[in-house]
C-alpha cells in the first residue's frame, strides 16, 4: 500500500503548497506504531513500539530534514530519541500555540497542552 500512500501525501503536500497554504498547514503523517526488526514464523511484522517512523511537513518544519536514527536492525532508537510528548509539543508549536499553554476543564483545573520539548533540528 505504500506507493498510493506516497502518492496521496505528496498530492498533498503539493496542493498545499502550490495554493500557498503549505506554510500555515501542518501535515502529520504517523501511525500508532512501528514493526517488528524481524518477520514472525508468518512471515509477517508484529507491532513494535520501540521504534517508529513519520512524517511532518509544512507549517515552519525545515524541508527533507532527518531527525533520529535507529540501531543496525531498527530495533531500538540509537541517536535523536522522540518522545510522544516531543512531537506534540512541536505540532503545537507549529500551530503556533505555546507548547507550555495551559487549557482548562470543566472544574477549572488546569491541563497542560503539552508536557514535551519542540523538537527543535527540525524546524
Amino acid at each position: 500500500l505504500m506507493p498510493i500512500m506516497d502518492r496521496v501525501c505528496s498530492a498533498v503536500v503539493d496542493g498545499l503548497a502550490t495554493r500557498g497554504f503549505l506554510d500555515e498547514s501542518v501535515v502529520v503523517w504517523w501511525g500508532e506504531f512501528g514493526r517488528t526488526p524481524r518477520h514472525n514464523g508468518n512471515g509477517e511484522r508484529d507491532h513494535w513500539g520501540s521504534v517508529f517512523s513519520l512524517a511532518l511537513a509544512g507549517g515552519g518544519v525545515r524541508g527533507e530534514a532527518a531527525h533520529g536514527a535507529s540501531d543496525r536492525t531498527g530495533a531500538h532508537p540509537r541517536e535523536g530519541t522522540v518522545l510522544p510528548q516531543d512531537l506534540m509539543a512541536t505540532i503545537f508549536h507549529l500551530l503556533g500555540i505555546a507548547p507550555n499553554s495551559e487549557v482548562h476543564d470543566s472544574q477549572d483545573r488546569p491541563i497542560p497542552v503539552s508536557r514535551g520539548e519542540v523538537i527543535r533540528p527540525i524546524i
